[in-house]
């Protein structure tokens, strides 16, 4: 674990550390905030995971996190969303390839070797975390866009490992859309029935269950209609007896500032989760 970045925050550090993550055979970024509680106690963590482009600077310098996550008594932990460096398979386009790893675990050629994020989010940076900071084994992971498609993914697949569950503008219907039957056609081959691992309507319609479910989808999001497919899994959760709680709003779109607007909302969500039963 090699520091990189340093900054003070709202009482507690946003840090930024570099690892070699063996499950992605290259060396990966993570942003980490450990708000002021953690100098008396170990705490849960929350793990955040970002759209198609970004970083994990996107979501330290712009969703306005680390207030809540300081109010709320939560680790938060924001990975890259993809292997990157050199010998690293890429495409020419944005929605393949580095920046682009979709939280699946890629079996085709070129991207195998490199291309397993499921596996590096549910088993190797849990491991990492919580062997290297005050983090107890309670988590719940969260997203947006492409990376609120992973995260609900792995807690239908995976729901006694996470609390909870949110998403700001999900990829719910991936196997319906462009940005998904691009991906999962060049990760994961022709056959669709593996794309169902990585679909949340199908693996929903599948039997998957998570009780704690959060989604927020803004109605002026340029991507709403054509790649999201909002309804498509409110219809699978209802048809399969799932209430998660969907919210809709007027005038937002796809970008951080709709994140920023309700992140506050969705960590106490979550921290509420988190601290249930203790």
């Amino acid at each position: 674990m090699q520091l990189i970045e340093k900054r003070a925050c709202f009482g507690g550090w946003q840090y930024v550390y570099k690892h070699y993550a063996r499950t992605l055979g290259c060396e990966m970024n993570i942003g980490i905030y450990l708000p002021p509680l953690v100098e008396k106690q170990k705490l849960p963590v929350l793990y955040w995971l970002s759209g198609l482009t970004c970083t994990e600077q996107n979501f330290i310098t712009k969703a306005g996190a680390q207030r809540y996550a300081a109010e709320h008594n939560v680790i938060l932990v924001a990975p890259d969303t993809s292997p990157r460096g050199e010998g690293v398979a890429d495409a020419d386009s944005y929605d393949l390839g580095q920046g682009a790893g979709f939280y699946l675990n890629a079996t085709q050629e070129p991207w195998r070797a490199n291309y397993k994020m499921y596996d590096y989010i549910l088993h190797e940076l849990p491991l990492l975390i919580e062997g290297h900071f005050p983090a107890t084994a309670q988590k719940s992971v969260f997203g947006h866009s492409m990376g609120g498609l992973g995260a609900l993914v792995l807690a239908l697949r995976n729901p006694e490992v996470y609390r909870s569950v949110s998403a700001f503008a999900p990829i719910l219907s991936p196997s319906r859309a462009e940005w998904g039957q691009k991906a999962f056609s060049a990760y994961l081959g022709a056959d669709q029935h593996s794309w169902r691992d990585y679909d949340p309507t199908e693996l929903v319609l599948a039997g998957g269950k998570v009780e704690n479910i959060l989604i927020d989808q803004g109605l002026d999001d340029e991507f709403y209609r054509q790649q999201l497919c909002t309804e498509n899994f409110a219809q699978a959760c209802k048809r399969m007896a799932l209430n998660p709680k969907i919210r809709y709003h007027e005038n937002y779109d796809h970008s951080y500032y709709f994140v920023a607007s309700f992140i506050g909302e969705h960590i106490g969500f979550h921290a509420d989760k988190l601290y249930a039963g203790k």
